[in-house]
């Protein structure tokens, strides 16, 4: 199966928090996009993996995905190696994106820059035809494929964006999908200990960062992106 746009998240919410309304917009653009979380997010202080593993996928019903799969690497202890690389190559290869949204570059939890850094070197690696993958299952060599474009969401640090989205229309739908995790996020009446993103402020602050960067181009709502690369246009058209 091609897809047109494929997300990687280091845990289950990454790419709701991330990149929620960008892939909602996408998908409401006859987009194939999918989901790929490397971990399962079994260190998390709230919930459990078997709990994360459901909210995941009701986000993703909701953001209207194409298909959602998850890595089982080691929460807080995977590494940027040629078993991990590898294992990310035959997905990348199966799924044929166009573009690959990744996890900041630089951020507060160490799985983040971890999975960014994986991300885009199994995204260049996968281009060279000398690594043979095969599929678990499958007998036949995979073809080299190297995605044309990679993008980075922005999440905990504030980190400059190279570009933003125009995402007015599809905040809601980022927000339900975000708030399918139950067991991370803010709720009054939960028992569960206090983290840096259960509290109301955290689950706020999603909203009115998208606020302030649409404010800064003109529209109601944006999401950031940090590149590899220049960004390019064909016409000073296609800058809003």
């Amino acid at each position: 199966m091609k897809l047109d746009i494929l997300v990687f998240g280091a845990h289950p919410d990454d790419a709701e928090l991330g990149a929620g309304a960008t892939i909602a917009k996408e998908v409401s653009k006859g987009k194939k996009v999918g989901i790929v979380d490397l971990t399962r997010g079994e260190l998390g202080t709230r919930g459990s993996a078997e709990i994360r593993d459901k909210e995941a996928a009701k986000a993703a019903e909701i953001l209207g995905v194409t298909v959602r799969e998850n890595m089982e690497f080691a929460d807080g202890f995977f590494v940027n190696d040629k078993e991990h690389q590898l294992e990310l190559i035959k997905i990348i290869r199966k799924y044929r994106p166009e573009i690959v949204l990744c996890n900041a570059v630089d951020d507060r939890h160490i799985d983040h820059g971890k999975g960014s850094k994986l991300v885009s070197d199994a995204c260049f690696l996968s281009g060279l035809m000398k690594i043979d993958t095969k599929m678990d299952g499958d007998d036949s060599w995979q073809e080299a494929w190297r995605p044309k474009l990679i993008y980075h969401f922005i999440q905990w640090k504030n980190l400059e964006p190279d570009f933003v989205v125009d995402v007015s229309g599809f905040i809601e739908k980022k927000t339900d999908a975000i708030m399918a995790y139950g067991s991370q996020f803010y709720d009054p009446d939960s028992d569960e200990p206090e983290t840096p993103i259960s509290s109301k402020n955290f689950t706020d602050s999603v909203n009115y960062r998208a606020r302030d960067l649409g404010r800064i181009i003109g529209v109601d709502y944006a999401e950031g992106f940090t590149v590899e690369r220049y960004v390019g246009v064909d016409s000073l058209d296609d800058l809003i």
